[in-house]
């Protein structure tokens, strides 16, 4: 049922290193690379050459002013030129998003490895491709944030609107996909469906239920909240319930994933309890609803995880070994058992599930 698969990476995508200090290294991508690569998954795929997006492929969702902001801020003389207002105003006074010398380049590459694996994809030269360098969901419109300086998510989503496809995006990423939502919140041919740890206890505060969008976009973006010590067992409940029945009314011809791996309880960015026991669950969903809805296709890409040496590259791998239909190539690497909380914990984490279950399908007129 795979098909062909393609894994999209490259040395070159090292240069996605926003400091020495910086949570997001990119030895992470590497080092889930090697495992994918060790464990034999690899053969089961073929690998593609990251490449630079194009400045007119950024402002597919970018305004062109901050792309040409960016370029000046990574230009050591140029940006002594750019008043500070501007630059608290892009996202850069803030220490989540340093400025370097290898800003643009950086992730300009990661936007364009994410561009090869969908473009590998609408060739029909593959079913299922896999950047996982890619997932920067915070960046908006004009501005960076939460360590994303262009949103190589929404390119890809619009790139694929742009071709007569409707996009069904969903994040599972610990943070919310604020944004993309806010990027496609007003447009009914994108659904964004976000599941997240609650606003209430991390950034970005946003992504409650009752945010379903706006405009024409309403009922286009669903969101659902976790509270903190959420485990596998909840964790997964709220998915099944609301992924496979928003995307089978919505009907997608492509899906995107993000799978930010920064749920799991050893992350030390976020509050989840979650394992990566979870993750041949949600790789072999995605893999199903792929078939069953959009002919195969379906791009997924990384995101958050904090965890670099510990979690990231076995949560990514076991994705992956559902995505080329090899689980038993991973086995070995999954956590053995799963991590659940006290019982005090236990029964707030169901009592908020239900509750916000509720809240969510009352946003969108359906039973969950």
């Amino acid at each position: 049922m795979s098909g062909q698969v393609a894994l999209v990476y490259g040395d070159a995508l090292m240069k996605h290193h926003l400091s020495d200090e910086h949570p997001l290294q990119p030895i992470r991508v590497q080092l889930a690379v090697d495992l994918i690569k060790s464990t034999g998954l690899i053969e089961h795929a073929h690998l593609l050459p990251p490449r630079m997006a194009t400045d007119e492929e950024l402002e597919l969702v970018h305004s062109a002013e901050y792309v040409r902001l960016v370029r000046e801020l990574s230009d050591p003389v140029r940006r002594r030129q750019v008043p500070f207002e501007t630059i608290d105003a892009a996202g850069y006074a803030s220490a989540d998003n340093p400025i370097s010398d290898e800003l643009h380049e950086g992730t300009a590459l990661v936007a364009g490895a994410t561009l090869v694996a969908a473009e590998a994809i609408q060739s029909g030269g593959f079913l299922h491709a896999f950047s996982p360098s890619g997932g920067l969901h915070h960046a908006h419109r004009d501005r960076a944030s939460g360590f994303c300086t262009y949103n190589d998510a929404a390119i890809a989503c619009q790139w694929f609107k742009a071709r007569g496809h409707r996009v069904a995006y969903i994040d599972v990423d610990v943070h919310h996909g604020d944004g993309v939502e806010d990027i496609f919140k007003s447009d009914p041919d994108v659904l964004t469906i976000s599941l997240h740890e609650s606003g209430h206890w991390l950034f970005p505060g946003t992504g409650f239920p009752e945010e379903s969008g706006a405009g024409p976009g309403l009922g286009f973006a669903a969101n659902m909240p976790f509270v903190p010590y959420t485990w596998d067992e909840p964790w997964l409940s709220a998915f099944e319930r609301v992924v496979p029945p928003l995307l089978r009314r919505f009907q997608p011809t492509v899906l995107v994933t993000q799978d930010g791996c920064d749920t799991h309880h050893l992350d030390p960015l976020a509050h989840l309890a979650a394992t990566t026991r979870i993750w041949p669950k949600i790789g072999a969903t995605f893999h199903e609803l792929a078939h069953e809805l959009c002919e195969g296709r379906w791009l997924a890409l990384g995101g958050g995880g904090y965890a670099i040496r510990e979690v990231v590259p076995r949560a990514w791998t076991l994705l992956f070994a559902e995505m080329v239909e090899h689980p038993e190539l991973a086995a070995e690497i999954n956590d053995p058992a799963t991590f659940v909380p006290e019982p005090e914990a236990q029964e707030r984490v169901w009592a908020a599930l239900q509750k916000d279950l509720v809240r969510l399908g009352r946003a969108h007129g359906i039973d969950l």
